[in-house]
């Protein structure tokens, strides 16, 4: 008997120690591969980074202009262009049916201080009919709330006003998302005061849960994947969609110097006028029409006006009926005045 439990003692021992062992084991493992996708991702920097700027020489009917950091820069994705900056800017030309330019100011490992200082004054050379900000994941590592707002107040002040700018993505580490949740209102609070839209980029990536995000992930744990950029571009989509048709319909129905008077109310003008234009074709479409024998009666009865043919003057009926009356004998008129016979012609 006590050898039988002296060797299921010395079984659940090395048991345990090989569970440990391989967990040590595993673990190391994993470390060993973060670190070299940490080293990957340094390699892919500057050719994410050349990747954008060849961009610029591209010309375009829109232009769309994103700030940010490597998120923006596709850093994690198989391509730069599958990155989310990439992604929406393939949205914006099918939606738009007009080719992009796409301006990509965001730097790899940027802060809200490093946008302001060296993204800012790039901005002022570009005129976007589209702009995403999605800048301060950096900032929660060494977070300052007051320094964070006053660089975000800089940035969303030197933006266009149809700029639209992300929530910081969820990290699911309590320390961390404490940060963020104050982060998070800074953005939501200044963004309202300049009158900007929101993307939703907290709620949706906190959506996906945590396991989701951890294969929808790059080997570094850090930056997203090409899936994992996908459900970044859908926190834009929305707002992007908008954006476009707005555009669209300004250059539909404003000319440029309208839309230059305008400025910032050219989309609300332009906007108000396709509304109107939708709500005209649809009485046309679902307005009852007259039938053949109704529009007959109408034109019989001068209900409503006969068409003018083309090359043919319009002319006033009930005036020509009065010339025509004009030109007849007055005595036909005096005689038929008494009650007498018309005088015989033949």
């Amino acid at each position: 008997m006590r050898t039988r439990t002296l060797v299921a003692l010395l079984t659940s021992v090395i048991g345990g120690l090989a569970v440990v062992g391989g967990g040590a084991f595993g673990a190391r493992a994993g470390i060993r591969g973060q670190r070299a996708a940490s080293q990957r991702v340094v390699d892919m920097l500057p050719v994410h980074a050349d990747w954008w700027r060849e961009r610029l020489q591209h010309e375009g009917q829109l232009t769309y202009l994103a700030i940010g950091d490597s998120a923006a820069q596709g850093v994690g994705a198989t391509a730069p262009g599958r990155g989310y900056v990439g992604l929406l800017a393939r949205r914006i030309r099918h939606r738009s049916r007009m080719s992009v330019r796409v301006v990509n100011l965001s730097v790899s490992g940027s802060t809200t201080w490093g946008a302001k200082q060296d993204q800012l004054p790039k901005l002022r050379n570009y005129t976007p009919d589209v702009c995403t900000v999605s800048i301060g994941a950096n900032d929660i590592a060494d977070f300052h709330p007051d320094k964070f707002e006053r660089n975000i107040r800089a940035i969303y002040g030197a933006v266009p006003s149809h700029a639209i700018v992300a929530e910081l993505p969820c990290m699911f580490v309590p320390d961390r998302e404490r940060k963020v949740a104050v982060a998070n209102e800074i953005v939501h609070r200044v963004a309202g005061e300049f009158g900007l839209t929101v993307a939703p980029l907290h709620v949706i990536t906190k959506r996906v849960g945590l396991r989701r995000t951890f294969f929808n992930s790059y080997g570094d744990l850090f930056h997203p994947n090409d899936r994992g950029y996908e459900i970044w571009a859908s926190a834009f989509e929305p707002a992007v969609d908008a954006r476009v048709d707005t555009v669209a319909a300004i250059r539909h129905y404003l000319s440029a110097r309208e839309a230059e008077d305008l400025g910032s109310e050219a989309g609300a003008v332009a906007s108000a006028r396709a509304e109107q234009d939708n709500e005209h074709a649809e009485e046309l479409e679902h307005g009852e029409r007259p039938g053949r024998v109704e529009r007959l009666r109408q034109r019989v009865t001068g209900a409503i006006p006969l068409p003018v043919r083309s090359g043919e003057p319009e002319h006033d009926h009930d005036h020509d009926d009065d010339e025509h009356d004009d030109q007849q004998p007055h005595a036909n008129k005096h005689v038929q005045a008494q009650g007498a016979p018309a005088p015989d012609t033949d």
